[in-house]
């Protein structure tokens, strides 16, 4: 299966069969990573009487979620979708709605809450990178890929947005362990919608493409050697990103304060950030790009970080939410082009993983830049904060940009392997 189209444009996307039923099965089942973490740190406080509890538990489902990324990815890869997302999805689901149902009322025994939270953290459905790496599979066309993976990026921002704001309808009527359970039955519905779509299931694991394999050839040998080093650089593009834009709600809540704004205005100012992502993604996707992605993706990054150094100059909150909307016009196109170049780069049976190590490195950087600025603020001034805050996204886009002059045939030129095919192959919280 395949789509192609001399002039490729979002609607071509969906002209593939199945791509809608598909993709809107996707979504849905992501919808639950933007709704989870609010639903969960409310339930937790609500649960135990403890913001400090909440926060451990986070930490610990954030952690688990992200850092065994790349091992739930690797399952899909080798198994196939539907063999390794419904059982992930169902276990995940089925430990959330434990976690829900212990939590619904104040009392609940906190090892038994951090113990759930760690066990779901572990078993989170990569849903992102699979259907990252779904669409690389059928389509074929290098510009309606390119499509693909930013449209992806658009929509995952509206989910991250729309989110909080359904565990904020809610909360209205029922306790935060209700979102808990939304979330868990949106992960499997979207889930089990999303591997029996046919797209889906045309796609073969690994395992089965090395069964029917080359008897007289040699297999590529996973993430190592030329393909690991192309991988890199996406993925240190994407930790510095993460690094940057970690920090980001924390400074825009310590300028509210200090400019005796609201706590409501915040929303207002990231929702800015969302809307330049958004906007910045659309026309990304748009655009038929000359330069290649490893051109592309140290000067989006660069322009990310200057954007907030700009940030730091901002005397008022509207300047603020101008100069972080700049910076988020460049996030999308980033790490799109970040999963692009991650792509390109895994050798078959592994772009799964390729996937799901730039989203870990996106995460990891973003939590570790949430914790700088948590002990930089209230230390240095808030402009230098930001200006701090910047400072990684430029710096690994000076790393990268003495190597984009070359595009290297593994990572920039076009999206084929040897032999003139897209190979074989078919995501997360963010």
């Amino acid at each position: 299966m395949s789509a192609s189209s001399s002039r490729p444009s979002y609607a071509a996307l969906f002209r593939t069969p199945y791509a809608r039923r598909t993709f809107a099965a996707a979504m849905t089942g992501r919808l639950s990573y933007g709704v989870v973490s609010l639903a969960m740190m409310l339930t937790t406080t609500r649960a135990t009487g403890s913001y400090a509890v909440a926060g451990t538990v986070m930490a610990l489902f954030g952690a688990t979620s992200v850092f065994l990324s790349p091992v739930r990815a690797a399952l899909i890869d080798r198994y196939g979708a539907r063999r390794a997302l419904i059982p992930m999805a169902s276990l995940y689901a089925g430990l959330l709605t434990a976690f829900a149902v212990i939590a619904w009322r104040p009392g609940a025994p906190v090892p038994a809450i951090g113990a759930l939270a760690v066990a779901a953290g572990a078993c989170t459905p990569p849903l992102g990178p699979t259907l990252r790496a779904m669409w690389s599979e059928v389509v074929q066309d290098e510009g309606l890929l390119q499509r693909a993976y930013s449209l992806d990026g658009v929509v995952e921002e509206i989910l991250f947005v729309s989110g909080p704001l359904a565990v904020g309808a809610v909360v209205q009527t029922a306790p935060p362990a209700a979102a808990v359970a939304l979330s868990a039955l949106l992960v499997w519905s979207g889930t089990l919608a999303f591997v029996l779509s046919p797209l889906v299931a045309g796609v073969r694991p690994s395992s089965a493409r090395k069964a029917r394999g080359s008897a007289g050839g040699k297999e590529r040998g996973g993430l190592r050697g030329q393909s690991g080093r192309a991988l890199a650089r996406p993925v240190v593009v994407a930790s510095g990103v993460g690094l940057s834009l970690g920090a980001v709600d924390l400074l825009v809540m310590a300028f509210a304060e200090r400019h005796h704004h609201g706590a409501g205005v915040v929303a207002w100012v990231l929702a800015a950030l969302s809307l330049g992502s958004a906007l910045g993604g659309l026309l990304n996707g748009a655009v038929d790009w000359r330069a290649a992605p490893g051109v592309r993706l140290p000067l989006l990054a660069g322009a990310l970080g200057l954007a907030l150094l700009g940030a730091g100059l901002a005397q008022s909150l509207g300047a603020l939410a101008v100069a972080v909307a700049c910076a988020g016009f460049f996030v999308a196109p980033a790490l799109t082009t970040a999963y692009l170049m991650a792509d390109a780069a895994a050798p078959p049976g592994f772009r799964t993983q390729a996937g799901a190590w730039v989203n870990t490195a996106v995460n990891a950087g973003s939590s570790l830049g949430a914790a700088g600025a948590g002990l930089l603020v209230g230390r240095l001034p808030l402009g230098l904060c930001f200006a701090l805050s910047g400072t990684p996204a430029i710096c690994v886009a000076l790393v990268c940009v003495r190597k984009a002059g070359t595009p290297r045939p593994d990572a920039d030129a076009g999206y084929r392997a040897a032999g003139g095919a897209r190979p074989e192959v078919t995501d997360g919280a963010r």
